[in-house]
């Protein structure tokens, strides 16, 4: 890693809980996107997302710190302590914050489908590249989505973002991999206490280093 900037994906989320799908997806995007590591970013509450049925941020939290273990994986809540709400505003203290990094956006395609909902997604996309993840089930509405128009214009093979030259935005990227069909709806309607079993004792931000209170925030 010497002598370049660190490459960094970005997966944002609820967790609600982490599970072995979200694992899977990041290693796999970090092998074919070339990136050091992924930070994954537990949202205090997602603005798409209703409240009913959410665990506690410290819950969540350590079900993402259990299914990132011994991986190149930083669980953050980071939002929390910046204030944001929305992903474009927490995106932009991010690259601020870090400017040495080299930072790509990471998500799945049902995300893309709705991702014209996402308050100025077009900015979103200008900040850093962005690649998309097959989901099955959701790639045809992706793919049809007003988000999709506009992004199609600048869809790059994979193989350039191995490009230190080639690193830039807008740039949307394609990743398919064999499906993986685990879920966090599936895990609370067959394990609905699943938060009850996890401690959010003495938790630490993987980012920032700073304490995640235990909470029912």
């Amino acid at each position: 890693m010497t002598g370049r900037a660190l490459r960094t994906g970005l997966l944002g989320g609820s967790f609600n809980p982490a599970h072995g799908a979200h694992r899977r997806v990041t290693l796999f995007a970090m092998a074919a996107l070339d990136l050091d590591e992924s930070w994954w970013l537990v949202s205090p509450g997602n603005p798409l997302k209703p409240v009913a049925g959410m665990a506690p941020l410290s819950k969540r939290f350590a079900s993402a710190l259990a299914v990132s273990r011994r991986a190149s994986i930083r669980v953050t809540a980071i939002e929390r302590e910046l204030g944001t709400r929305f992903t474009v505003d927490t995106l932009k203290r991010i690259v601020g914050r870090w400017p040495g990094r080299r930072f790509v956006w990471l998500m799945g395609s049902d995300n893309l489908a709705q991702f014209h909902r996402w308050k100025d997604w077009r900015k979103i996309a200008r900040l850093m590249p962005i690649a998309v993840i097959a989901r099955p089930g959701y790639d045809a509405d992706a793919f049809a989505s007003p988000a999709m128009a506009w992004l199609r214009r600048y869809r790059k093979p994979v193989a350039s973002i191995r490009n230190r030259a080639g690193w830039s935005a807008p740039a949307l990227y394609i990743l398919r991999f064999d499906p993986d069909r685990r879920s966090a709806t599936a895990i609370r309607q067959a394990d609905p206490q699943w938060a009850d079993r996890l401690s959010a004792k003495a938790l630490r931000d993987g980012v920032t280093h700073r304490p995640i209170p235990d909470s029912a925030e």
